[in-house]
């Protein structure tokens, strides 16, 4: 069974800077694709970036572009997200998940970790 644990999350002032983890676990995840969401509370539910664990091509949501970073550690199984330049339209909750490279829809979540970003 994929599990999947986030940490780093907390309080920062705008402009600042935080770096998430997601430690994975359960399998191989050379076929996987990784990704960070987030959700502000009223609001949908938001991709910010993506990660093909294999190859390592990325994706960004266009709010973050130019100041978050996905990146991997083959080694320890976990998958960062830098966050640079926080805004407050930042803060949300972040997920991390994970999904096999052949299916649409991420199936595998973590528990999610509050980023709160203040003015």
């Amino acid at each position: 069974q994929v599990q999947l644990v986030e940490s780093g999350g907390g309080l920062v002032q705008a402009g600042g800077s935080l770096r998430l983890s997601c430690a994975a676990s359960g399998r191989t995840f050379s076929s996987y694709i990784f990704a960070w969401f987030r959700q502000a509370p009223g609001k949908e539910r938001e991709s910010v970036a993506a990660m093909s664990w294999s190859i390592g091509s990325t994706t960004y949501g266009d709010a973050v572009k130019g100041r978050f970073t996905i990146s991997r550690d083959n080694a320890s199984n976990t998958v960062y997200l830098q966050m640079n330049s926080l805004k407050p339209e930042d803060t949300a909750v972040y997920y991390c998940a994970a999904r096999w490279k052949f299916v649409q829809s991420y199936n595998y979540w973590g528990q999610g970790t509050q980023v709160t970003v203040s003015s």
